[in-house]
């Protein structure tokens, strides 16, 4: 998330009531999670485990619940709750804003674009050209469609991130401020859920196709000319390179990246990163025709032991 205009270190410090450790007039253009963060930025830590990798990131403010020696180049806001002044922050520039009516007035919609009945688009929506957007559609605010999108009945855009932090007192949400952004000759199948960034974009890239029923969790990026089919579930900060094809009911964990047209066949659990140009299968994943080889032999089991004890 850039903010609308630089604020500077003393002004975000006010905002959330904070010491820190820089120059008062240190720039600060955004915030993020760290797996997206760019200089200028804010991130998050608030366990030492990841103090390390939160100061070593491209982000230069770190918003953090010790003071430790802040790195050269970059500024510290020391707060006794980073999560929760990650929300405050999240509140202030991206605030929730009850929509005017079922296609919201700040919403832009494109020319020859068809919006069946039932459908709700959210404030400051932006939807391209010639895109068909069928019936019961929830388009949740800012987000961003481009031409020649077709969207089917039941699906929903842009709802949150499932990312909570357990308190003894119950789940914490994070509160999600990003976007869903779908790119030219994108079909979303019926029924199917995308969740917004965080901070940043869920991203589908040009000329990808979802089946019905596929979840996409926040901060996924799917790159182009990918097929994903029915029941899929997608973790929350994958990368899916261009041209992935996943068969139906394949799950994936979180912070996973499935390389250029790779296969992924039907009920494959991706609990990891996986190279390009190949096919895979089972769980744990592995290469498809290994997998099938290991099948194979566990079915000659009986047999086998049938001759021994003969």
């Amino acid at each position: 998330m850039k903010f609308p205009t630089p604020y500077s270190l003393k002004q975000i410090a006010a905002l959330i009531d904070a010491p820190y450790v820089g120059a008062d007039d240190f720039p600060v253009l955004g915030m993020n999670e760290i797996h997206v963060v760019e200089p200028g930025d804010i991130v998050f830590v608030d366990h030492p485990k990841y103090y390390g990798k939160a100061l070593a990131s491209k982000a230069t403010v770190v918003l953090i619940n010790k003071e430790v020696e802040c790195p050269d180049g970059k500024a510290l806001l020391i707060s006794d709750d980073p999560f929760n002044d990650f929300n405050k922050l999240t509140n202030f520039f991206m605030p929730f804003a009850k929509a005017d009516g079922l296609i919201s007035a700040s919403a832009k919609v494109g020319q020859n674009t068809i919006i069946q009945p039932n459908t709700f688009i959210g404030n400051n929506v932006s939807i391209g050209d010639d895109c068909l957007i069928h019936a019961n559609v929830t388009i949740y605010d800012h987000c961003v469609i481009g031409n020649n999108v077709v969207i089917h009945s039941g699906t929903v855009l842009g709802g949150d991130a499932f990312y909570y932090k357990n308190r003894p007192e119950g789940f914490d949400k994070l509160i999600s401020g990003g976007r869903v952004v779908l790119e030219d000759h994108v079909e979303i199948g019926a029924l199917c859920t995308i969740d917004k960034g965080v901070t940043g974009d869920t991203t589908i890239k040009r000329g990808t196709k979802l089946d019905n029923q596929v979840h996409v969790g926040h901060d996924t990026v799917i790159g182009e000319k990918c097929l994903i089919a029915s029941q899929t579930g997608i973790a929350g900060c994958v990368v899916i390179e261009d041209e992935v094809t996943l068969w139906g009911q394949v799950g994936t964990n979180s912070g996973i990246t499935i390389g250029k047209k790779a296969v992924i066949m039907g009920q494959t659990g991706v609990t990891k990163s996986v190279e390009g140009g190949k096919s895979y299968f089972g769980t744990p994943i592995e290469e498809s025709r290994e997998k099938l080889k290991q099948l194979a032999y566990v079915k000659k089991i009986p047999d086998i032991l049938k001759r021994l004890e003969e």
